[in-house]
């Protein structure tokens, strides 16, 4: 073994020639020893002195002599045959850079994958997995170590791991592994080897798995038994063509049987990627041969379509077939069940199934699949029973079947179809209801503005006047309006509540003498409840309110009933247990307490159950409905944490059920008790100096006379930032009276930056939306809401209340 540099230390190379190191140690003793003489002038101290030097000396070297030497560590030179024989996995794909990016070594299944023209992260992948790359080539230099979760190219997907290495780290280790996909043709072949070969077998249907080369990668009992003559022959791995002969007539059959034996048919279905994969090319990929006895020989123009049809009836995907004239065949109830059909018996032709528009170009695709060499197909067409909805439909050209020629294959997307809508519903009453807000605050702005103005006139003018009946019947109007607003923005969730903990069959209570009256003397209402019903928070006076908009929509729904009607009210106890045994995707697994309305009237179409709580959705008459009472209901079970489901049956009635989540107490709040409240009355005689900011010119000019006729002395700012100045320029005030959404500073960013100054100043907010929700986004200590619109006598009130301290 050749000796490594680093093996010789310097003890070995004084064992080469020692009398050099005694020449040395002893030149350098008497050199000292003539030092320490001149200086000491001591010719005894300086002869001691060198004798011990050189006495310790001699002790020393005689030591290092003695001591074993370890060689260093002898690294021989890199062979990088060795290094690929090491890295080569069948599962891994594994490559070694250097410093400057080279690529150094690389295995077998990387060079298949990625092949050798680039070396990582330099490989050919898109832009951003390219950056993916680089980024984790930095981290593994810089770290020592990092992770990729995804590379994709044309032929696969990866995952990938990079790590530092070398005896100077001066490399990294690059680790591609494959992504799990599903092997179609490993799972064909299960299932041909397993449970359904066994069912085919059982109708005595042969049925194999054939590898590109035609290698049999498997066959059920049914095959093996015809082909080798035993029920668990082997016929894995043997040409699929060697078990066949076929005679002048071209008929075939098994190799064993003979011309004695019954001829067979085959179908041949690629195992392929139905969505167009990497697997998708038929000569690429396995096949799945199923052969079936041709009993009525050839010309039978029925041969094995009663097989075929038992078999494709027992599959869960929609399959059907016709023949070359586009004529059904047969239809299993999966494809009858997708596409909308509800007879047992398919129609004559698929055209019939889409709407007149598509009618063409089924047929034209039919007759194309029919004819020439077998092959397979996508065509989008709009089912007569679901228009709204392309779906896409497969066609494939068989052969060996008679009549059979093209076969069908329709996915049952109904449930996905549901999901959708509710998603897109769900999206579309979101927008809606932000898009109902926004208008609501703004309509609110100009109703103030009427509304007060309708009330400085009426000052002047007193009853009798040729003016005052027009001013309010403006008010009156103006009010309406306001009303109005209010049930879009309890559409939107977005209004005023006032949340109490209640039982429902109060509420109900309270507003059954009402609904008496309203519903008239022919429809019955029937009041049922549950026992033990759990406490909910919500607004009583908001329930009644969804009592009363439902009960209005039952009244008109029974209108046209002879015999009157039955309106029924329940509340129901619903537990934690019967929520899960609905099974729902949208209900929360709890307790609720449910309030139920039911009517026995004309019912509402399935069409049209899904767009009820939409704003301004009526089904009555022209002139008869605003469409904001079930989107009012909703907006308002909504903000209250609540569900409400709609179940209707056209003429057989219609059933609303709202659930509300059972109240749960904060038992620190119920340990602790009512807390006594402060008194923070003050002495207040009238007056004040008062700060009102309002980006609205109308509202601003309105409210600023309403308090100045009270006595207020009044400045006005237009947004926050003229608040803040008017606070440092004009002195104390004693309240601020502002908007809260304002351009440049908002309302609560004003009053944060008053309170640093000002922290007991007491701020009151005009706004159209719920206080509710503004307490909790703004969540300022003594602060106070009035909302909008609201009238010249409203603002004086509010004002005086918040300096009363009330």
């Amino acid at each position: 073994m050749n000796e490594s540099p680093l093996a010789l230390g310097p003890v070995a190379q004084d064992a080469r020639a020692p009398w050099r190191e005694w020449l040395l140690l002893g030149g350098a003793l008497v050199a000292t020893a003539v030092l320490l003489w001149a200086v000491s002038g001591e010719p005894v101290v300086a002869v001691a002195f060198a004798g011990g030097a050189l006495l310790l000396g001699g002790a020393l070297r005689l030591a290092l002599r003695l001591r074993p030497q370890v060689a260093a560590p002898d690294f021989a030179a890199p062979d990088w045959s060795v290094t690929h024989a090491a890295i080569e996995r069948p599962d891994m794909g594994i490559a070694i850079t250097d410093r400057a990016g080279r690529l150094a070594c690389a295995s077998l299944r990387f060079s298949e994958w990625f092949g050798l023209g680039a070396a990582p992260p330099r490989l050919p992948v898109s832009k951003p997995q390219a950056e993916a790359l680089d980024a984790a080539a930095r981290a593994a230099w810089r770290d020592g170590r990092a992770t990729l979760d995804l590379i994709e190219t044309a032929t696969g997907r990866w995952s990938g791991e990079v790590a530092r290495a070398g005896r100077g780290e001066d490399y990294l280790v690059w680790r591609f592994t494959p992504v799990n996909q599903r092997d179609l043709v490993a799972e064909m072949v299960q299932h041909i080897g397993g449970k359904v070969g066994r069912a085919l077998a059982r109708e005595s249907i042969q049925a194999a798995v054939v590898a590109p080369d035609g290698r049999i990668l498997a066959g059920n009992t049914a095959f093996a038994s015809r082909a080798s003559g035993e029920e668990n022959g082997a016929v894995a791995g043997t040409e699929f063509v060697a078990w066949f002969r076929s005679d002048e007539q071209e008929r075939i059959y098994y190799a064993r049987e003979g011309a004695k034996g019954i001829p067979v048919r085959f179908i041949h279905l690629p195992v392929a990627d139905p969505d167009g994969g990497i697997d998708a090319d038929p000569s690429h990929t396995a096949s799945l041969f199923i052969l079936l006895d041709n009993q009525g020989g050839v010309g039978d123009a029925r041969t094995g379509l009663p097989q075929i049809e038992a078999l494709l009836a027992r599959l869960p995907l929609g399959l059907a077939m016709t023949d070359r004239d586009g004529r059904f065949l047969f239809a299993n109830r999966a494809f009858l069940r997708a596409a909308g059909h509800d007879d047992t018996m398919p129609p004559p032709y698929p055209s019939d199934l889409v709407i007149r528009e598509d009618k063409g170009a089924l047929a034209d695709a039919v007759r194309r699949y029919a004819q020439g060499a077998p092959t397979a197909g996508d065509v989008a067409v709009r089912l007569r029973s679901s228009p709204e909805e392309p779906v896409s439909l497969s066609l494939a050209g068989v052969r060996g079947l008679g009549d059979g020629a093209v076969l069908l294959s329709l996915k049952d997307s109904s449930e996905e179809t549901r999901l959708k809508r509710e998603i897109a519903q769900a999206t579309k009453m979101q927008a809606v209801g932000q898009l109902a807000g926004g208008v609501a605050h703004d309509f609110n702005n100009v109703l103030t503005a009427i509304i007060g103005y309708c009330d400085l006139m009426l000052m002047r003018h007193t009853p009798g006047d040729s003016d005052y009946d027009d001013i309010q019947q403006i008010k009156a109007n103006s009010n309406r309006a306001a009303s109005l607003t209010r049930q879009l923005l309890a559409f939107s969730r977005q209004q005023t509540l006032r949340p109490e903990v209640l039982q429902l069959p109060d509420v109900v209570a309270e507003v059954s003498t009402l609904l008496k009256r309203l519903l008239g003397g022919k429809i019955q209402l029937e009041v049922t409840h549950d026992r033990d019903l759990g406490f909910v928070r919500a607004d009583p006076v908001q329930l009644e309110q969804v009592l009363l908009n439902l009960a209005v929509n039952a009244r008109d729904a029974m209108a046209d009933n002879k015999s009157g009607g039955v309106l029924r009210l329940m509340t129901r106890r619903i537990t934690a247990a019967d929520v899960r045994g609905m099974k729902s995707d949208i209900l929360p697994i709890g307790d609720y307490t449910a309030l139920i309305v039911e009517d026995n009237g004309h019912g509402i179409k399935p069409a049209l159950l899904g767009k009820i709580f939409e704003p301004f959705f009526t089904t009555k008459e022209k002139g008869k409905g605003t469409g904001l009472g079930l989107s009012t209901v909703y907006g308002i079970v909504k903000q209250s944490g609540g569900f409400i489901f709609a179940e209707s049956e056209v003429g057989r009635g219609t059933r609303f059920s709202i659930y509300l989540p059972v109240h749960a107490p904060d038992p620190a709040a119920s340990l602790e008790g009512p807390k006594p409240k402060a008194d923070v009355r003050r002495e207040w005689s009238g007056g004040g100096r008062v700060l009102l900011v309002e980006d609205e010119d109308t509202v601003r000019a309105v409210a600023e006379r309403a308090l100045v006729r009270q006595g207020y002395e009044v400045t006005t700012a237009a947004d926050g930032e003229e608040g803040l100045e008017a606070i440092g320029r004009n002195g104390p005030f004693d309240l601020v009276v502002s908007d809260v959404v304002m351009p440049s500073m908002d309302g609560p960013a004003m009053a944060r930056e008053i309170r640093r100054l000002k922290p007991d100043l007491p701020v009151l907010f005009m706004s159209g939306y719920a206080e509710e929700q503004l307490r909790r986004d703004i969540d300022i200590p003594n602060m106070h809401f009035i909302a909008k619109p609201f009238s010249v006598a409203q603002i004086v009130a509010a004002v005086e209340k918040v300096l009363r301290g009330a």
